[in-house]
């Protein structure tokens, strides 16, 4: 309904200068002469010339796929603008296009010489000419449509509460050549302020932390400017979005693979120690910093998805029902229950490098496995130490706080 009035009220405009015009002729017949007298007064102010010929607009009326760098602009050759509207309706929401009459009144600008993509222009101008005549003109274009588009898809999810060490992580759907275009496009922002700064991994995804983990109860705004913006050759972002998180409690977990135990802190307290199963001495579990990505009370793991394949292509295990699994790399790496190896937790590590807490099938809150998985958010840290294996990757998970602060501002593409 509201669209629909936008265009009533834009046509209504239109109309009424119209009207105006023929009111100024209706006007100077009845003063001159009586129409019963068949005196032709038609021309007594000259013939009105036609809207076009008075009014210039550009791109013309009717134009299709009308491309970005095209300038949009109203002019008249004598005479003065009086007024310029003009409309854009852009994902079926309409705005109107700021702009400036140039004070010798024969031009009208908009703010912005670029215009958007896919979208509607209306344009309703009124001008005077050289000998006091108005006309008024309305026309309408639209903007290219790119075949291709990209978007980024934002980690973690809007109005999320979310642990310490959370990162945010854009994950775009193709490659980005113009790295620093988009990151210019991509703000993010914490109350209370702190410095954060951008790093790509490659040229699909690019994420933002600050120095050291978050402070408890920040919120943080990440705004997606990316509309428009050419990421690739013809490859233009959607978004023109803007997502929210707040930053919970502090919950930093260190797991000592070779003590095979867990330090649980809150707000660096500590909570409680927790007996733990790591990777076997085949299957070593990553050393660093890793956060915690996703939470499934119920999980099915197939060791033939991470790589761990017998001969017959078969995966090496197979358990449908892994309870309270906390996922913290993309690779496969599991903070789970273990309800198969009920004896290994606190005395010898047995997974495929998995960290495993004790639990019985189906999962329970009485657990070990159960406890801390009700105590977790995405977003808390869960770090490995006195593992045979090398640190994980930044980009393996939300890995970046394995990254000195130094190298991470150097992974920026605006320089």
């Amino acid at each position: 309904m509201r669209h629909a009035q936008g265009r009533a009220r834009r046509a209504g405009a239109a109309l009424a200068a119209v009207l105006t015009w023929a009111g100024l002729l209706a006007g100077a017949a009845g003063c001159t002469s009586n129409p019963r007298e068949g005196i032709d007064i038609s021309g007594a102010l000259g013939k009105p010339p036609a809207p076009e010929d008075v009014i210039r607009i550009s791109p013309d009326d009717g134009s299709k796929g009308v491309r970005p760098d095209n300038k949009l602009r109203v002019r008249v050759p004598s005479g003065r603008l009086e007024s310029v509207q003009v409309v854009k309706d852009q994902d079926a929401q309409e705005s109107a296009v700021p702009g400036r009459i140039s004070e010798d009144g024969l031009r009208w600008e908009p703010k912005d010489p670029k215009l958007a993509l896919a979208a509607r222009y209306t344009v309703d101008a009124v001008a005077v000419d050289g000998h006091g005549r108005r006309s008024a003109r309305h026309t309408t274009f639209t903007t290219y449509v790119p075949d291709e588009r990209f978007i980024g898809y934002v980690t973690p999810e809007n109005r999320s509460t979310v642990g310490t060490g959370m990162i945010v992580s854009l994950e775009f759907n193709r490659e980005i050549d113009n790295r620093a275009a988009v990151e210019r496009a991509v703000s993010v922002t914490a109350k209370p302020a702190v410095e954060i700064r951008p790093h790509w991994f490659g040229r699909e995804r690019l994420d933002f932390r600050p120095e050291k983990y978050w402070k408890p109860g920040t919120q943080v705004t990440v705004s997606l400017g990316l509309r428009d913006v050419e990421g690739a050759p013809g490859v233009y972002g959607l978004q023109y979005k803007t997502y929210s998180f707040t930053v919970g409690r502090s919950q930093v977990s260190t797991v000592d693979a070779a003590e095979h135990t867990m330090q649980v802190r809150r707000d660096g307290t500590l909570l409680a120690t927790v007996p733990i199963t790591a990777g076997a001495p085949k299957h070593t579990t990553y050393n660093g910093k890793m956060v915690v990505m996703e939470m499934f009370e119920l999980t099915r793991m197939n060791g033939a998805t991470v790589g761990f394949k017998k001969e017959n292509g078969k995966g090496e295990y197979d358990i449908p029902d892994v309870p309270h699994a906390l996922r913290l790399t993309d690779s496969g790496t599991f903070l789970h229950g273990n309800y198969w190896a009920p004896d290994a937790p606190g005395h010898v590590n047995v997974s495929h490098g998995c960290v495993g807490l004790r639990d019985v099938k189906g999962g329970s809150s009485d657990t070990p496995a159960g406890w801390f998985f009700d105590r977790s958010l995405v977003g808390d840290v869960v770090e490995v130490v006195h593992s045979n294996d090398k640190k994980v990757a930044p980009d393996n998970g939300l890995g970046g706080w394995n990254m000195g602060w130094k190298e991470w501002k150097a992974g920026s593409a605006v320089k």
